[in-house]
């Protein structure tokens, strides 16, 4: 697409070079030749004045006062009846502008230009005209491939959120870039982007309420039969008692069903991933934001690390923790990544005042907040690793160290296959 703009941007400008270009040529080099013809007309008719005047005062025409009234460049001859002719200058021999004027007492006056002067004048128009047409190509060169970066950097910018979506992560980005078109096309990306978020967030809040409301009734359910098939009541009251239990066991084991094959079409997407990669992208887009706050955020420890899970669903994790320390934390925000047995570990800490005593315990909760927030933040950030086969966990109230523990090695049912890079 960048190519294609600049052909079609250098293709117009081309074209109405030679256009107009060609058309100043032609009128400049008329005016060029009309302007010297009209100079050695003037002249000859200077100068049959001045042959006139003395003929009429009895004056001596000589060459030298004729020479007065000719320019150094050119050639006039003048010839009066009954005497010699009178020439001044050197005669051009190549091609010439001539003008020819007669007197009242039948005087001839000629004077002649060399047409080379008109040439060279010709030429210089011509390199004027082609130093302007090649500032014009060359600007739109430049103009084209700033249209074409503008428009295409946005559209390689856009595709790759889109792959951000595809790839599980749904977070807005809320990013605009001054073009009606793509501006509409960034507010559709960032509108299904957080009716994903919303999805899936209803659907893990649902899978986790329908796990805590169907298993308890269940239970109970369960154990209320069960008292009754052991009672000393009738024959038909066991068998009625027993058939519900039957009934409550096979209920009991569709909805655990359910909420496995849940479990697995949530984690089924998890792929070995780099996670400097992950790390990298968070710190590029939170800097700003803490810069605007006056803080840091700081990233060290091992590199090259691969780790398993859903990289969407890990950005996420990450961002909740960075966010929560801009909103909550203090001072430098540091992110850590280091190694333990099987799993790698990514630390987020600040140097603010930490987690209160009182809510160390239950951070994770929803609805538990420190200060004006939801309060969901770091619960949904917990189900988002719990989901990836990872966990969420504060090492450290005060100073605050939060840690994201993911896998380094894949799933034995199924072996994910490496990124293409």
């Amino acid at each position: 697409m960048r190519r294609r703009l600049i052909n079609s941007t250098l293709a117009v400008v081309l074209v109405v070079i030679a256009v107009f270009g060609v058309s100043l040529v032609i009128v400049e080099s008329r005016t060029i030749s009309n302007s010297a013809q009209e100079s050695v007309d003037s002249e000859a008719l200077r100068l049959i004045s001045v042959v006139e005047s003395r003929l009429l005062g009895a004056e001596r025409i000589t060459p030298d006062v004729l020479a007065e009234q000719v320019d150094d460049n050119r050639y006039a001859r003048v010839e009066i009846p009954g005497r010699p002719p009178i020439e001044v200058g050197e005669r051009p021999t190549d091609s010439v502008i001539r003008s020819t004027e007669v007197g009242e007492q039948d005087e001839r006056v000629t004077v002649e230009e060399s047409g080379s002067a008109v040439t060279r004048e010709v030429g210089r128009t011509l390199l004027i005209i082609g130093a302007v047409a090649l500032l014009a190509i060359i600007s739109a060169v430049l103009l084209a491939v700033r249209q074409a970066n503008r428009l295409t950097s946005p559209l390689i910018d856009l595709a790759e959120t889109a792959e951000r979506l595809g790839s599980g992560d749904p977070r807005p980005r809320h990013k605009r870039y001054g073009v009606t078109e793509l501006d509409r096309v960034a507010d559709v990306l960032d509108a299904s982007a957080e009716r994903i978020a919303r999805m899936l967030t209803a659907e893990r809040r649902l899978a986790a309420d329908a796990s805590h409301q169907l298993r308890t009734p269940l239970t109970a359910l369960s154990m209320r039969i069960e008292e009754i098939s052991v009672t000393d009541d009738p024959e038909t009251v066991k068998e009625e008692a027993s058939i519900a239990l039957t009934q409550v066991e096979r209920l009991t084991d569709v909805v655990e069903r359910l909420l496995t094959n849940a479990r697995d079409a949530r984690t089924g997407s998890a792929v070995v991933f780099d996670l400097d990669e992950v790390v990298k992208q968070q710190l590029e887009e939170w800097r700003p934001a803490y810069r605007s706050a006056g803080r840091a955020v700081v990233c060290s420890g091992k590199q090259g690390l691969q780790a398993v899970g859903t990289p969407g669903a890990v950005a996420q994790v990450l961002a909740a923790l960075i966010e929560n320390s801009l909103m909550h934390g203090g001072g430098t925000v540091a992110l850590r990544t280091r190694v333990t047995g099987n799993q790698v570990v990514v630390e987020v800490t600040d140097e603010g005042p930490g987690v209160p005593a009182d809510l160390g315990a239950r951070i994770f909760e929803r609805t538990i907040s420190g200060r004006n927030s939801t309060g969901i933040g770091l619960a949904v950030a917990r189900d988002l690793a719990e989901a990836d086969g990872g966990r969420l966990e504060l090492l450290q109230q005060q100073p605050p160290v939060f840690a994201l523990f993911l896998s380094r090695i894949a799933p034995a049912r199924k072996e994910p296959e490496r990124p293409v890079r």
